[in-house]
């Protein structure tokens, strides 16, 4: 099967799973990236290698009538991490399909993983499904692969397992039973649709609980939450935490030891151990 992928490094194993399984591919559909939370190395030297046009501008009906043109319709468009809406490809294309890191109909929208891991899902997955022309994530369900999460799930890890599973897809049911899994795909239903997380989302609220806080702390992981110390917001990537009775006012600083700071929460204290007033972005920018 020949294949065009668009997408980033985010899902970019599903591009190699593919190969692994016997494709062939036609293009590379990407976009820039800012190299802190979105990469595309992988995926354009792969490309490169392979000796496959690449185009970082937005896909337009007009290419895909020039791969039309070029393969008939005996080619897949596979999208993985790509933030454009693509129309136009079933006239053109044999087969459209999207891979989206949850297990549809739950978790629709352009980045679920965080919330994923803060509302302690005991279950995630990863799904592929016919690639809808009216909206995103809605397409009918061809294949998913769901796996359990930990209690003390991070992004990190949960990025991973999401990772592994959409190339598991590729080698396996997608890239081996295509044809076969497009004749009898299964509609989502209902389903709920999670916007992108905001600077409010990504706040620590030291009014609540301590696990609800490390919940927040871990969901966001290396791309980091925001805390109020002080006069001060710094941005966190890592913190511990325990229970204990006090009668300090939530969001106070109790504590400091080199750069480890304990702050009252709720119910006990957060010892963040790994911050900075620059988030990571603003000090990258200021690097450059």
């Amino acid at each position: 099967m020949k294949f065009a992928f668009a997408g980033i490094d985010f899902l970019g194993g599903v591009f190699e799973g593919l190969i692994e399984a016997g494709w062939t591919p036609i293009k590379l559909f990407t976009r820039p990236c800012d190299g802190l939370y979105d990469h595309n190395d992988v995926v354009v030297a792969r490309a490169r290698q392979l000796r496959v046009p690449i185009q970082l501008s937005r896909l337009r009906a007009s290419d895909l009538d020039a791969l039309n043109a070029a393969h008939g319709r005996d080619w897949a468009l596979v999208v993985a991490g790509y933030p454009w809406l693509i129309t136009g490809w079933r006239t053109r294309a044999a087969f459209g399909l999207n891979i989206h890191p949850s297990p549809l109909p739950t978790g629709r929208g352009p980045y679920p993983l965080f919330r994923a891991v803060e509302e302690g899902f005991e279950t995630w997955g990863v799904t592929a499904h016919v690639l809808a022309e009216d909206g995103f994530d809605t397409g009918d369900i061809l294949a998913q692969d769901l796996f359990p999460l930990d209690t003390l799930e991070n992004h990190e890890t949960l990025l991973a397992k999401c990772q592994m599973a959409a190339q598991r897809l590729a080698i396996g049911p997608l890239g081996r039973e295509l044809p076969a899994r497009w004749r009898r795909p299964e509609p989502q239903g209902d389903g709920s649709y999670w916007a992108r997380a905001s600077d409010v989302d990504r706040t620590l609220d030291f009014r609540a609980d301590v696990a609800a806080i490390l919940r927040r702390v871990r969901a966001f992981g290396t791309i980091e939450t925001l805390a109020r110390l002080g006069d001060a917001r710094v941005y966190v990537a890592e913190a511990a935490g325990w229970r204990e009775a006090h009668k300090h006012a939530p969001g106070t600083v109790v504590h400091r030891h080199r750069r480890h700071v304990v702050v009252a929460a709720r119910d006990g204290f957060i010892q963040i151990t790994r911050w900075s007033p620059v988030g990571v972005a603003e000090a990258e920018q200021i690097g450059r």
